[in-house]
């Protein structure tokens, strides 16, 4: 049987691939090694993607040298025909029609593969035919599906992974519960939030979870976003992607080392500190140097722009949290869309992003002077857990009035807390108690925010 067969798209895929990283992400996430029917197409995209996983660059000569190394690349042939394919790269943006190119062909061979097969079968003696066709539909409809997440599980499948779940969670509530009652910590199933109470809700912001943040301009939705990143990178050792839209590289750095030092922002902003000061700024920063923390300055970041940076993040150093702060800033195709319709496509492009790769996002949002967010009610049904950071009362009050509405959160708790000035409103929970109130101390000269105590 002669089988379909696409060397061209094939050429043109590994080519773009050498001479595009944005081509090399692309197509990662579109084919894998199995789908190239030439041999040396399919060791070179092995080799591209094993040096893009280790943060190589896959150039032609990376390429070469690792080819070379790994013996996949054997002599002047092999050499002068990649050299061949490499310059066949014409436009990085038809990397992804030729990539769907090696796909089709792919499916193709499975397709006749399949044929072969029950050819073969319906014609031996005493084979029931009923089943055979059965079988046959069963595959046919599983080759026509394009993700893992698109397979139809039984029954049986979800008991299995019931009772795996099952077992792995009690046998780590087993190991870690010493642990716990000495420390009083809660076994998170995913990032930490970086608020005691928001993980006893939630477990932590896990894999496929999107998370919706909003607050109003000036009032701490990257303050928040920052000591969520605090609490997963700093001090949980979990790898994040923190895309900024907004502020500047100098910005951010100077937020996280008032946030490490515990000195105030202005100052550090000043220079107006004493040499120790001097001394424990640096100390703090050197130590954050090691965290996994990673970011992207984008002020025109769009949502396809977004897909391909979380993918590369993912691959490169397996993150588990993506923040994107924040929403509004994404430059949309179609300017004319209202803007709650482009909030929602955006938030729903995020949603399909986490459980594509297997991570949590935190979008952040801005609300309106009320509090409410356009369009929030089609938002709400894609995320999994939409926050609300607000302030206990506005700046004007005076102390007498900021007192009066925390006393009045706390008779709705029946608990006391120690004097607060914000308080994140748990709108939405899919997996756990909503409308809820977590007081908060915000610290605005060290941007610090961190649950108030109980007294």
């Amino acid at each position: 049987m002669d089988y379909i067969t696409d060397n061209e798209a094939e050429d043109r895929t590994i080519s773009a691939m050498l001479h595009s990283e944005t081509a090399v992400i692309d197509c990662l996430a579109i084919i894998g090694e199995n789908d190239f029917y030439k041999p040396l197409n399919r060791d070179m995209f092995g080799i591209i993607k094993a040096l893009y996983s280790r943060g190589t660059v896959p150039t032609y000569v990376e390429v070469l040298k690792e080819g070379m190394s790994m013996g996949l690349i054997r002599g002047l042939q092999d050499t002068e025909e990649i050299q061949y394919i490499a310059g066949k790269h014409i436009n990085d943006r038809n990397a992804v029609y030729w990539a769907e190119r090696v796909r089709a062909a792919s499916k193709g061979r499975q397709a006749q593969q399949l044929l072969k097969g029950y050819a073969e079968r319906i014609v031996k003696p005493r084979e029931d035919i009923v089943q055979v066709i059965r079988d046959a539909g069963s595959e046919w409809a599983t080759l026509a599906m394009d993700a893992q997440h698109e397979t139809i599980e039984t029954a049986a499948d979800v008991a299995r992974l019931g009772e795996q779940l099952v077992t792995e969670n009690c046998a780590k509530w087993r190991n870690l519960q010493e642990e716990m009652r000495v420390f009083g910590e809660t076994p998170l199933e995913g990032v930490s939030t970086g608020i005691e109470k928001l993980n006893d809700l939630t477990l932590g912001y896990k894999p496929g979870d999107l998370v919706i943040l909003g607050a109003q301009t000036g009032h701490g939705k990257t303050a928040m976003a920052l000591n969520t990143a605090l609490a997963c990178c700093v001090d949980g050792n979990r790898a994040l992607l923190y895309i900024n839209t907004e502020m500047s590289r100098k910005q951010i750095a100077y937020r996280w080392a008032s946030m490490l030092s515990e000195i105030p922002l202005q100052r550090i902003r000043t220079g107006n500190l004493r040499d120790a000061e001097i001394e424990t700024v640096t100390a703090a920063l050197q130590s954050f140097s090691q965290a996994n923390f990673y970011t992207a300055y984008i002020p025109n970041l769009t949502p396809e722009k977004l897909q391909a940076l979380a993918r590369k993040a993912k691959l490169q150093h397996d993150i588990e949290l993506v923040i994107i702060d924040y929403v509004g800033r994404l430059d949309t195709s179609d300017p004319r869309d209202p803007e709650w319709l482009v909030l929602y496509n955006i938030v729903k492009s995020q949603k399909m992003m986490a459980q594509n790769l297997d991570i949590a996002c935190m979008v952040l949002v801005q609300l309106n002077a009320d509090g409410s967010l356009q369009g929030a009610k089609r938002m709400k049904n894609e995320c999994d857990l939409m926050l609300k950071l607000l302030p206990l009362c506005e700046d004007l009050l005076d102390e007498e009035q900021r007192s009066k509405a925390q006393e009045k959160i706390e008779k709705k708790y029946n608990a006391r807390y120690e004097p607060f000035t914000y308080f994140l409103w748990v709108d939405k929970s899919r997996d756990s108690e909503a409308g809820i109130s977590i007081p908060l101390v915000f610290d605005k000269s060290t941007q610090q925010i961190r649950e108030a105590k109980e007294v």
